[in-house]
């Protein structure tokens, strides 16, 4: 394998890529402008088909945008002549981020999703696939610079690893993520072609991809399952607003525009989260018992008849016996419906009672008698009585502020410790004034759907899943109760007093025990040094992990530097203007309490500097985040500000240990440590 700079030994093969670049750029451009060129005004029956039309068109016209600094291509694949590859167009095939035709309708550019391209990042000496040679292209910004060849079929061609792919994957950090479409690696691309109907999730340590492996997956299955998933929609969840910034230019990159994202917190806002739980009460809130709660509560107004129900219809009465009402509610009681559901069918079994009666008095009832029965005042009083509506945010108020309410929904569930600990202390006068925390709104989820069945998505991408409660696992299952989902993380990054201790529970509380778990333990991201430096923390965080391992030749910089608690400050900016000199972003990471001191040294110090989820620039180059938002993110330079201030601002020593990890697992390139205390233990 051999790197062919632009040079003059090597301008012929070279101007040739260019020249098809080039010839593919055009084809794209005239792709565009025939969409735009189309006249849809009378194609469509009316207005609404119309609309509709427009924005399919529109949407179409955005796909079709030729991305500046994004290369259309980065990879060839010639097979062997003797395959019959496509039946018509030969053997050569270009592999990038969409599907270019020229104008007689040969591609130019295979989309990297169609099958065909699995090769490219599959095929390998043992297993050629019929690939005799793969090329790989190296570009700066738009322009095609180098190219690389494997020759998988030429037994005396060296097997070894390629700097093409070595130089993207090192390639300075700045701005939002990048996709790692040309840089897939064969294990990542079988989880990226999974089948639309499984549900899998990547245990992945820090570096190793995970999230760009969800991401890449969601386009893939749009590209093979577009209709469908259109239809049924597909969602983005993640930790927080700074980290959906963050990535969300990948999928765009891939030709996918109308993917969805939201935090959980969005995702299940019914109400305006003010109020905050101390780590005690959003535990319990938290727990999947809670659901049990719940479903007792909802139900807990049901009252059985003890009158009959006497409907009068013109000058009959029609009686319903107290027991035959009393079967109907148990019955529905017993069956696992909605709440909602199984009230809205309680006076439609009354009315039938009435129609069997009608009958045999020789009457001849139809659906519209039924209905109208139904409607009839005694009727609807009855079911009131028997079975009153439920509001899920008033009825959750009440379980947290009657602590006589609650008792008796949580007999037997929640111990009376567990009980105090989500009691209020001061009940708000009425719903409007209640000042409800992020636990609470995702209690009142669960009780919508007790009430009412939520709908379905097609598929839900879940990162940083380790976080999440069995209560916000539930409300997230729940959104894919009847399609897929990917989920991502790590175990060892939990950073919530409530992080799930092993996936299989974390799949159970989901609603898919039987997704299958894969783990990516080889790190393209952080370097050798680095990781190594943290994993030193994994035996007390995370025991059964293995650790995450790194591909990069480069091993990084680790510097580890102790000064005097006066001289914090001071160390930490140099260790910044240090970081700056190098090319790529850097990132100060700190304790969420140093964040003020911090910021205000850096404005004294003329060092400018943005937060988590703002652009940067060639200009401003720095990022001050908290630790507690560091998760996901990642920078070619991390200074890392007192861990030992990191632990503390955690509710106990485990979680701080676990935010600690995540928080010396940001760097691409080199990470500095400056702390005045002691490094704890484990990092000895």
């Amino acid at each position: 394998m051999s790197t062919h700079p632009s040079s003059a030994a090597s301008s012929n093969p070279l101007e040739a890529e260019r020249a098809h670049l080039a010839e593919s750029r055009a084809a794209l451009r005239a792709m565009r402008e025939h969409t735009e060129s189309l006249d849809i005004s009378d194609v469509t029956a009316n207005w609404v088909n119309a609309e509709v039309l427009a924005g399919e068109m529109e949407q179409r016209i955005k796909a079709l945008a030729d991305l500046a600094d994004t290369p259309l291509f980065f990879g060839r694949l010639d097979f062997d002549r003797r395959v019959d590859t496509d039946g018509e167009h030969g053997y050569r095939f270009y592999i990038g981020r969409r599907h270019v035709h020229d104008a007689s309708g040969d591609p130019m550019v295979i989309d990297w999703r169609a099958p065909i391209s699995q090769s490219f990042y599959r095929a390998s000496k043992k297993d050629p696939m019929d690939v005799e040679l793969r090329r790989r292209f190296g570009y700066e910004g738009g322009e095609l610079t180098a190219y690389e060849d494997e020759h998988l079929t030429d037994p005396a061609e060296e097997d070894r690893g390629s700097a093409l792919l070595q130089r993207e994957i090192e390639k300075p950090r700045v701005g939002p993520m990048r996709d790692i479409v040309a840089t897939i690696q064969p294990e990542q691309d079988e989880i990226v072609r999974g089948a639309l109907g499984e549900t899998v999730c990547v245990q992945g340590g820090p570096g190793t991809g995970k999230t760009a492996v969800g991401l890449h997956r969601v386009a893939f299955l749009l590209y093979a399952h577009r209709e469908r998933l259109a239809r049924s929609g597909t969602l983005v969840i993640g930790p927080n607003r700074s980290f959906l910034r963050y990535i969300e230019q990948v999928l765009p990159t891939l030709g996918e525009l109308e993917v969805k994202q939201a935090t959980v917190d969005e995702l299940v806002g019914q109400v305006e989260v003010s109020g905050t739980d101390d780590a005690r009460a959003a535990t319990v809130k938290g727990d999947a018992r809670m659901a049990q709660v719940l479903r007792r509560a909802v139900r807990a107004g049901v009252t059985l008849p003890t009158e009959p129900v006497m409907v009068v219809r013109g000058s009959r009465r029609w009686r319903i016996p107290a027991y035959e009402l009393t079967e109907i509610v148990e019955e529905l009681l017993a069956r696992d419906m909605r709440y909602g559901a199984a009230g809205e069918a309680l006076p439609q079994r009354i009315a039938h009672l009435v129609l069997v009666r009608m009958e045999q008095a020789g009457e001849a009832p139809d659906d519209r008698v039924q209905n109208a029965v139904a409607r009839n005042p005694a009727v609807k009083a009855a079911v009131k009585a028997i079975w009153p509506t439920v509001h899920p945010a008033k009825l959750v108020l009440r379980l947290l502020s009657d602590a006589a309410f609650l008792a008796e929904q949580a007999d037997g569930i929640l111990t009376p410790e567990e009980q105090r600990a989500v009691l209020r202390a001061k009940p708000p006068r009425s719903i409007r004034t209640a000042r409800w925390s992020a636990a609470d709104a995702v209690l009142i989820d669960e009780a919508n759907d007790l009430v009412t069945r939520t709908g379905s998505l097609g598929h839900v991408v879940l990162d940083e899943a380790q976080d999440l409660s069995p209560m916000q696992y539930r409300a997230v299952g729940r959104r894919c109760g009847t399609g897929s989902a990917t989920i991502l993380g790590d175990i060892a990054q939990g950073t919530t007093p409530w992080a799930t201790r092993s996936w299989a529970e974390a799949l159970t509380h989901l609603g898919k025990p039987g997704a299958h778990v894969e783990e990516l333990t080889q790190g393209f991201r952080v370097p050798r040094q680095v990781i190594a430096y943290a994993s030193r923390l994994l035996p007390a965080i995370a025991p059964d992990l293995t650790e995450a391992t790194s591909i990069r030749e480069a091993a990084g910089s680790l510097t580890v530097r102790r000064v005097a608690e006066e001289e914090l400050d001071a160390a930490t900016l140099d260790a910044c203007r240090e970081a700056l000199t190098h090319e790529g972003s850097t990132g100060l990471i700190a304790a969420d309490d140093r964040l003020p001191a911090l910021s205000a040294a850096l404005a004294a110090a003329g060092l400018p500097h943005v937060g988590p989820g703002q652009e940067t620039s060639a200009e401003v180059r720095l990022t001050l985040v908290p630790a507690s938002l560091a998760k996901g993110l990642e920078y070619d330079y991390v200074v890392l500000d007192e861990p030992d201030a990191v632990i503390e601002g955690e509710p106990d020593r485990r979680t701080g240990l676990r935010r600690l990890y995540v928080a010396l697992t940001r760097a691409v390139s080199g990470l500095t440590v400056v702390h005045a205390r002691p490094l704890p233990d484990e990092l000895d």
